[in-house]
């Protein structure tokens, strides 16, 4: 069972520089991912994400999200996004929990 709040951590320490989840937070370096899951990748209204991105085909959900945040480059090559990935899968089950919480 994945743990909230250790996901709640990660997204602190890994993630929030880049990112918030509170619904009309701003965009930072990353957009905001409230709304996150159902959204079509390269959607989020004012935000300028790369061609890869945009053209992905993405719809976001939880099988997506956790081979993503293995290694953001390699599942699509060519994003902007700079970050090596979370490469435990109980990181990832974690932060993917968190986030279903906390962008609903």
């Amino acid at each position: 069972m994945a743990d909230v709040a250790a996901g709640a951590k990660i997204f602190k320490t890994k993630c929030s520089q880049c990112h918030t989840v509170e619904a009309g937070a701003g965009h930072k370096q990353g957009p905001n991912l409230n709304g996150l899951f159902g959204r079509v990748a390269g959607t989020t209204p004012g935000y300028s994400y790369s061609a890869a991105n945009k053209s992905s085909g993405i719809t976001w959900n939880e099988d997506h999200l956790f081979k993503y945040l293995k290694n953001p480059k390699k599942y699509i090559k060519g994003t902007k996004m700079i970050f090596a990935g979370l490469k435990k899968e109980g990181d990832r089950n974690n932060l993917i929990a968190y986030l279903k919480e906390s962008t609903a």
